[in-house]
C-alpha cells in the first residue's frame, strides 16, 4: 500500500484533478489518498481567532475540515471512494478502488496524538502509513523543490525549517519501515506508468530520518 497525501493548497489548480484520475489509474486498491484541510481548515483558524475556543476543539474541527476536504476529492471523480476505519480501508483495497482516507473517526480515538496546531495532514499521513502497514509515503506540495532535488536525502529538520513538513511530522516516521518522498503539485506524470519507486529516486526529495541528513 502507497500513502499519497495531496494538499489543500492543490485546490483550484489545474493539477489536481490531474492528481486524482492519475492515482484513479494506478490505484487498483493499492493507494490511500490523505486529504489536506485547505481552505475548510482555514475557515476553522479564523474561528478559533473569532470565539477562542481550545486548541483540543481547533483539532477536532480541523479533522472534520480533512473529512469534508477528502469529500471533496471524492466529488471531483466518481472512481474514488471514501473510507474512515482500516477495515474500511481494507475492504475498498480488495474492492481495488482509489480510496480517500476520512480521517476523524481513527485520529480522534488515539488519544497519543497530540490536539494542536502543530500536528497537520502531513502528519496524519505518517500516522496513517504506520497504522496500515504502507510501504512508502508521498507528500505532494505545492513549494518548489528544485534546490533539495540532487540531494540523496534531506533531513527531518531541514524540511521543518523549510515549512516542508510540520513540526510533529518526525514524532510519526522516526524509526519507521516505509520511505517518505516529497514532490511538487505538478509531478502526477511520475505516476502515469504505476508506482515506479526508481522514478521517485530520481525526482523527487526523500525524506531523511535521521535529524542531521546522515
Amino acid at each position: 500500500m502507497w500513502v499519497v497525501k495531496l494538499g489543500g493548497s492543490l485546490l483550484g489548480s489545474p493539477e489536481l484533478p490531474r492528481w486524482l484520475e492519475t492515482l484513479v489509474k494506478i490505484s487498483d486498491g493499492k493507494v490511500v489518498i490523505v486529504p489536506g484541510g485547505g481552505l475548510f481548515a482555514d475557515a476553522v483558524r479564523e474561528a478559533q481567532q473569532r470565539t477562542h475556543i481550545s486548541d483540543a476543539v481547533a483539532h477536532e474541527l480541523a479533522l472534520l475540515a480533512m473529512d469534508q476536504f477528502g469529500l471533496l476529492l471524492a466529488g471531483m471523480n466518481a472512481n474514488l471512494v471514501t473510507a474512515s476505519s482500516e477495515l474500511e480501508i481494507a475492504e475498498r483495497g480488495w474492492q481495488h478502488r482509489g480510496i480517500v482516507w476520512l480521517p476523524s473517526k481513527m485520529i480522534l480515538a488515539d488519544d497519543n496524538v497530540a490536539k494542536n496546531w502543530q500536528v497537520t495532514s502531513d502528519s496524519l499521513s505518517a500516522w496513517l502509513a504506520n497504522k496500515i502497514g504502507a510501504e512508502q509515503l508521498i507528500l505532494v506540495k505545492s513549494k518548489l523543490l528544485a534546490p533539495y532535488l540532487k540531494s540523496s536525502a534531506v533531513s527531518l529538520e531541514t524540511l521543518v525549517a523549510e515549512e516542508l513538513i510540520d513540526d510533529a511530522f518526525a514524532d510519526f516516521f522516526s524509526g519507521t519501515r516505509y520511505q517518505s518522498w516529497i514532490v511538487s503539485k505538478s509531478d502526477y506524470w511520475l505516476f502515469e506508468q504505476g508506482l515506479n519507486l526508481r522514478q521517485l529516486r530520481e525526482n523527487s526529495v526523500a525524506v531523511s530520518k535521521s535529524i542531521d541528513g546522515r
